[in-house]
């Protein structure tokens, strides 16, 4: 496991290293002081993957003293179009290890901790304890409560990032007094409700642009400047080029940094196999939504920092995490349209309230990002 290391490894000394952080040292707000704090830093990057690959390789270029890699999957060609630290010939091979290799290449004055291991509830804790901030690099919504619970228990900040097709998020959790991933997202999403990038697809850029923005809130962390995305997340929509922050703040009620919390102990989420679309329950295109909403009802379950981007005229809003205690306020003699952003939170829903009796019933395949991308003038971010 990883140790601090010694104070003769992370002091700047002599030329080489003023000429390798010049760039660096006429920052004000970094300076000698700064690349020296920075050198003593230690960082934990989880998944070495879309994000882990950009994330990886600024820190390190950065000179952050010692980073640990934590990935236990090994390399597939399919991770070749968004996954840069890798090449063809690294197929099949530890991710861990060889971004170790790739890392040490790119500046062999910094420690490497390759950690070919699954980041789960039997070492979450210890290995969050070992460094000053942690960066998840991840994909699966499990993992994602577990690294977020880890790093609260262990009072350590993390700098986050997600992808899905052209859409990204940043934040940073866990900043002291700030919110954790819990006080945006209480609970898992459903079983299957939301795809992964292997499902959905996702815009190789995308991960490059998300990756350099974790590593660029992970060394404001360690530097202690300027204002990070604590209490913020960041959308980022590559497709139109455009961005935009949503506040959210802490929720005392949280079950892990609330007043009372009821987690005080890393637990493992799971994940099930996606729901099939419901019996009864029609799809129908973004070209047919028009039509059909002269008759029906666009039933809206987005979550509410989805919802700012755009919403349709006449639609009703329930989020899909407030949809099993909000369902009596919808009429089910009605017809409605369920969709979502992508089209996965909204079959889940469409089959819970086909449970619960209702029979008129369609889907919005593809979700109202698919309807936007037919409708220009549907303001939708």
């Amino acid at each position: 496991m990883a140790e601090r290391p010694s104070s003769a490894s992370v002091t700047l000394a002599g030329r080489r290293s003023l000429r390798r952080y010049s760039r660096h040292l006429l920052i004000p707000e970094v300076g000698l002081a700064g690349q020296e704090r920075l050198a003593s830093a230690r960082a934990l990057v989880i998944g070495a993957g879309g994000l882990g690959s950009p994330a990886l390789q600024y820190l390190v270029a950065a000179g952050v003293g010692r980073i640990g890699i934590v990935d236990d999957d090994v390399v597939d060609e399919t991770n070749l179009q968004r996954q840069t630290i890798f090449s063809t010939s690294d197929v099949g091979e530890p991710k861990a290890t060889i971004a170790a290799q790739r890392m040490h290449a790119l500046n062999p004055s910094i420690g490497i901790d390759a950690l070919p291991i699954r980041f789960d509830v039997t070492n979450a804790r210890e290995l969050v304890r070992l460094y000053d901030v942690v960066l998840d690099c991840t994909d699966r919504f499990s993992t994602r409560y577990l690294v977020n619970d880890a790093c609260v228990l262990e009072r350590k900040p993390e700098a986050y990032g997600s992808i899905f097709r052209f859409d990204g998020q940043v934040s940073v959790f866990g900043a002291p007094g700030g919110p954790c991933y819990r006080c945006l997202y209480p609970e898992a999403p459903p079983a299957g409700s939301v795809p992964t990038c292997a499902e959905g697809g996702v815009l190789g850029v995308l991960a490059g642009i998300v990756g350099a923005f974790q590593a660029n809130e992970a060394l404001k962390i360690l530097l202690g400047i300027g204002e990070t995305l604590a209490g913020r997340l960041l959308l980022i929509d590559a497709l139109s080029a455009r961005t935009r922050d949503v506040r959210f703040e802490r929720d005392p009620n949280c079950a892990v940094c609330g007043e009372h919390p009821a987690i005080r102990e890393v637990v493992q989420t799971d994940e099930g196999e996606a729901d099939p679309l419901p019996s009864g329950v029609a799809d129908i295109d973004a070209s047919e939504l028009e039509a059909v909403l002269n008759e029906a009802t666009l039933l809206d379950v987005r979550e509410p920092h989805e919802a700012v981007l755009g919403s349709i005229d006449g639609a009703v809003t329930i989020p899909a995490s407030e949809l099993e205690a909000r369902m009596h306020e919808l009429d089910s003699a009605r017809r409605y349209v369920v969709a979502c952003r992508v089209g996965a939170k909204s079959l889940w829903a469409a089959g819970r309230l086909r449970d619960a009796g209702f029979g008129r019933l369609l889907h919005l395949r593809g979700g109202l990002l698919a309807y936007a991308a037919r409708n220009s003038e549907f303001d939708f971010f």
